[in-house]
């Protein structure tokens, strides 16, 4: 997305649209406000006390569908008692890890929940990893017990038995153990503050391996309020479908917060599938959806047909909707309000389309920056040691206020953290998160996002940490030094991957080989899609440099240098073609 792909400005006028529209839905939003300003993190307040409260106070009201099969609060409150207890005989207690790798169905949300209620903390494992990666993943949990989904089973057996927990367990082994167990709700949750930690969320962050990002339930009790209360504003009558991974924090988060803020139902979709996406919808009788940017332009890219109308859905919410399909999203699928948001996994706040405007990532109370940055994306100081705030209307790199009233939870690694805060940024003793992101300031709190800083870049709703895919390229044979970075693709979202490589031998270097190789060592949307042979890289000492100009240049102006770009799984990488782009942006490509 480019700066003038964003929204120009928020104005007096939009916002007061915006206030006579939520009109309606105030009492609602009153009672969330207070969660928004003061959230004591002593409080006696978790996800799993809220969820078991909804359970007591209307057990017969639905709360997760799944292929149009409904199980009520008061049906899965008891399962997840049960799951609890199983896990309490396997010695998980407050501070411990359960490691979860699954795809999307009820029995990882109620695992999760299960989790929670106990105080340990839910590691969200990524099913795209593999090998080393994921391996690396389970170093960070140290968890008590492993559970897996029989479809994880490519992901689950490439992990080394060394890294594996004393407790492993599939579906089926760990239903069989729940059998017959305590049905009542443990006495623990009651007990539990809100500073809890409550899941790990893996994020590749800006360098190397992933990391875990720390969610609190007092952070995720922030987006109930904000986000689910005063911004989606649920009926307990509505359904919200996730069709987006349950280790995601649009779905864990946003999207189950907003549910758990109004005693709602959530409508897992097993996999997000562009042909039958409405179909799911309707099938599981949604009135609402979450989305990333990529979700919406391959539901546009569909051929109309009769299901675009014949849903229910009157709100969808998400990040990374483009300006410029916005309009036409809403009238195709006749979608009353969008709620788009920014945030990120490890980040203290958030922006959200409360006020209903068009083509804004929206607003935000609490303090933050917009700064000038250098060309390596790190904030840019001037000659007294401080950061420069841009322009009002100007585009500029995010930074946000680490306070006692908006914490940082960070990430497992307390260096990964301290990296990422800026100290001594306006006055001595002060201290802000970089968030790494390129945003406009749209005026009254407003933003709209721009662009990825630095050494990550942003690629099917996931973050892609260059040095990450450069240490897979680097380790294929035929491969001599890499370098990655995002390129832009007309009609997509976020950056591409593209690699300058140099090769040790050209007569045998074999790009469909190399294809097989990454799709081995990286999750599938961090495999590059352009392969750019270069004759040489510059060293360490101004590689930053040369990447900045790679990545002007792209994939259109590599002068002589071959260039390849991938196919698929099937096809691996072939000779670029002029119409690739555009196969890229109508989903043709990659396959697999």
């Amino acid at each position: 997305m480019t700066t003038s792909d964003t929204h120009t400005g928020v104005g007096i006028a939009d916002l007061i649209r915006g206030v006579v529209k939520m009109a309606p839905e105030a009492p609602q939003m009153i009672k969330h406000a207070p969660g928004l300003i003061r959230r004591p993190p002593e409080a006696k307040r978790t996800i799993g006390l809220i969820f078991q409260k909804h359970a007591a106070s209307h057990p017969d009201r639905p709360f997760v569908r799944f292929n149009g099969r409904t199980t009520t609060y008061g049906e899965a409150n008891r399962r997840v008692n049960r799951y609890a207890a199983v896990l309490s005989e396997n010695g998980v207690r407050q501070g411990d890890v359960v490691a979860l790798l699954s795809k999307n169905n009820p029995t990882d949300l109620l695992l999760m929940l299960a989790t929670v209620k106990l105080g340990a903390v839910a590691g969200m494992l990524n099913y795209n990893q593999r090998g080393e990666v994921i391996e690396h993943s389970m170093s960070l949990l140290g968890a008590k017990v492993l559970i897996h989904d029989p479809d994880t089973a490519e992901a689950f057996e490439s992990i080394p038995e060394s890294a594996l927990p004393e407790h492993v367990y599939d579906f089926a082994a760990f239903e069989e153990a729940a059998t017959g167990k305590r049905e009542s709700d443990p006495s623990v949750t009651a007990t539990l503050p809100a500073s809890t930690k409550a899941f790990y969320i893996f994020t590749s962050g800006t360098t190397g391996m992933p990391k875990a990002s720390v969610m609190s339930h007092n952070r995720w009790l922030a987006s109930m309020s904000g986000i689910g209360g005063l911004a989606v504003r649920l009926r307990h009558s509505d359904t919200m479908y996730v069709p987006l991974p349950l280790y995601h924090n649009n779905a864990l988060s946003v999207s189950l917060a907003s549910v758990l803020a109004s005693g709602a139902c959530i409508a897992i979709g097993r996999q997000f599938s562009a042909s039958k996406f409405w179909d799911d919808v309707i099938l599981n009788r949604a009135t609402a959806f979450c989305y990333i940017g990529e979700l919406c332009r391959y539901l546009l890219a569909q051929p109309e047909k009769p299901t675009d109308r014949q849903h229910s859905v009157r709100l969808a919410v998400g990040n990374g909707m483009r300006p410029e399909i916005w309009d036409e999203f809403t009238e195709r699928f006749g979608i009353d309000r969008i709620v788009e948001f920014y945030g990120a996994s490890e980040l203290n706040l958030a922006f959200v389309n409360a006020f209903s405007v068009k083509r804004t990532a929206g607003f935000c109370p609490l303090p933050y920056k917009i700064v000038d940055y250098d060309e390596d994306g790190e904030p840019k100081r001037d000659s007294s040691g401080r950061l420069t705030e841009v322009a009002k209307g100007g585009a500029g790199l995010l930074i946000s206020q680490i306070s006692d009233r908006v914490p940082l939870d960070g990430y497992t690694d307390s260096e990964a953290t301290e990296k990422k805060v800026i100290r001594d940024a306006f006055d001595d003793g002060d201290a802000w998160f970089n968030s790494g992101d390129l945003v406009r300031d749209q005026g009254f709190s407003h933003i709209a996002f721009v662009d990825r800083l630095g050494d990550t870049f942003r690629w099917k709703g996931e973050n892609v940490a260059t040095t990450q895919v450069e240490s897979a390229l680097d380790s294929y044979d035929g491969v001599g030094q890499s370098v990655v970075y995002g390129v832009g693709v007309e009609g997509t979202d976020g950056k591409a991957g593209m690699a300058a490589v140099t090769i040790k031998d050209e007569a045998s270097f074999d790009p469909a080989k190399l294809a097989v190789h990454l799709y081995d060592e990286l999750p599938g949307y961090a495999v590059p899609l352009f392969i750019r042979i270069v004759g040489e890289l510059e060293q360490t000492s101004t590689f930053k440099n040369r990447k900045v100009e790679l990545r002007e240049q792209g994939y259109s102006d590599a002068g002589d240098d071959t260039v390849y770009v991938l196919k698929g799984r099937g096809d691996g990488y072939v000779d670029y073609y002029d119409d690739y782009a555009g196969d890229v942006a109508a989903a043709k490509v990659p396959k697999g």
